[in-house]
């Protein structure tokens, strides 16, 4: 299980706090390897978000859907973490507008 804290940058200059981070259990299995709304609108996207709540793959916001952030305005799940190739750990909070990062500062595969 990955305990995740706010990136020493937290993302947010008036604060670097995250009540969510602290409630996260085991990350879910993903639902899928893509993002399905994307596969549904024929792209293929490769920045994917995983929900830390539900396991619901989204791709992020720099895609043209932000299907990550449509699951989080849709569910209120507040964490996702980064599926990107590379296996980069860290995960985002919604609510907070906060970066985490791992406490042990390791992968979070």
């Amino acid at each position: 299980m990955t305990e995740w804290v706010v990136r020493p940058d937290g993302g947010r200059p008036e604060g670097r706090a995250c009540a969510h981070a602290a409630a996260v259990g085991p990350a879910p299995a993903p639902r899928s390897r893509v993002c399905p709304e994307c596969l549904v609108q024929g792209r293929e996207e490769t920045r994917l978000r995983l929900c830390l709540a539900c396991g619901h793959i989204g791709c992020s916001d720099s895609a043209p859907g932000a299907h990550a952030t449509a699951h989080y305005a849709s569910s209120g799940h507040p964490l996702a973490r980064s599926m990107e190739p590379g296996g980069e750990p860290w995960a985002w909070c919604y609510v907070d507008e906060v970066f985490l990062r791992p406490r042990d500062g390791h992968s979070t595969e």
